[in-house]
């Protein structure tokens, strides 16, 4: 039977004139929520019009409706209720061939493929933003998903009774076993890299979303857009107010650029939130510093 997922959004219509500042209250909406009120899709659709502030977005939440119909449907053929690897099927069924999503490895580091609006348009996209888009036709079907910690590649987990799969959404969903998560482990850390417990436990709904803004985030630091990155971490922290790292990255970013009063500010945010000895007293030597600068 198909579940209805949460309500993703602000509480308010969306039109293409709504406008950037609409769409920072929608997030920070979202930002106070708990988890797992969260609709993963829906708020990665929020973010993404972050970049593209005067798209409508009802045709792409119209396409995430449908996905969850055309899952459903492959589930029925399937008889997806009882079986692991029906329920595998109908989802590399609706995504791939109803809907024809790819990975892009041709141009993997264009930022289009982690904006979800534009992943909708092209049909291709990083692992993170096709891991998303699973996410939100197996929830709409009440089944049990999870995006995984895997560092370097995003992985899914998919449970029924007990049982479990490991789904690459990059690689048109090929079932991952631990052999091949050794591979790609080591392809992205080095021949000593080992899988470690933690890598294969659930990321949060919060999680997920900055992992799909950190590939924006590290692609324009890697290419000297300071201001634009600090943009993408301030819109990592309206849904996420709670990380004192990434509080703390965003004051050191000010500060390089030269927003003292700003970097002050955050930089309290991580005193407030708490954070190892360690970087509690690297943080507040920064904030004296800083004082001292702006006095």
């Amino acid at each position: 039977m198909t579940k209805p997922p949460p309500e993703s959004g602000s509480g308010t219509s969306w039109s293409p004139t709504s406008g950037r500042r609409e769409i920072e209250a929608a997030l920070r909406r979202l930002g106070a929520r708990d988890d797992g009120d969260i609709d993963l899709a829906g708020a990665a659709l929020w973010l993404a019009a972050l970049d593209r502030p005067r798209v409508g977005l009802e045709r792409y939440r119209h396409h995430l409706d449908l996905l969850a119909k055309d899952t459903a449907a492959r589930a029925a053929q399937n008889r997806a209720e009882s079986s692991l690897g029906a329920r595998v099927e109908a989802l590399n069924s609706a995504l791939r061939q109803d809907h024809g999503y790819r990975g892009d490895r041709l141009t993997y580091d264009d930022p289009q493929n982690a904006n979800l609006m534009r992943v909708i348009d092209r049909r291709k996209g990083l692992p993170v933003a096709l891991g998303i888009l699973y996410v939100h036709a197996a929830r709409a079907q009440g089944w049990a998903i999870e995006g995984l910690n895997f560092p370097g590649h995003f992985l899914l987990r998919l449970d029924l009774d007990g049982a479990r799969v490991i789904l690459d959404p990059f690689d048109d969903g090929a079932v991952r076993e631990p052999n091949d998560l050794r591979d790609i482990l080591r392809r992205f850390g080095g021949e000593d890299a080992e899988l470690r417990p933690e890598y294969t436990q659930a990321a949060s709904n919060r999680e997920i979303l900055l992992r799909l803004r950190n590939n924006i985030k590290l692609r324009l630091l890697r290419d000297g857009k300071t201001q634009a990155a600090l943009e993408v971490l301030e819109s990592m922290l309206m849904v996420a107010p709670g990380q004192a790292e990434h509080w703390r990255e965003a004051g050191l970013i000010h500060a390089h650029l030269g927003n003292l009063r700003a970097a002050v500010m955050a930089l309290e945010h991580v005193l407030d939130l708490g954070a190892s000895p360690r970087e509690m007293h690297e943080t507040a030597q920064m904030l004296q510093s800083l004082k001292k600068r702006l006095n």
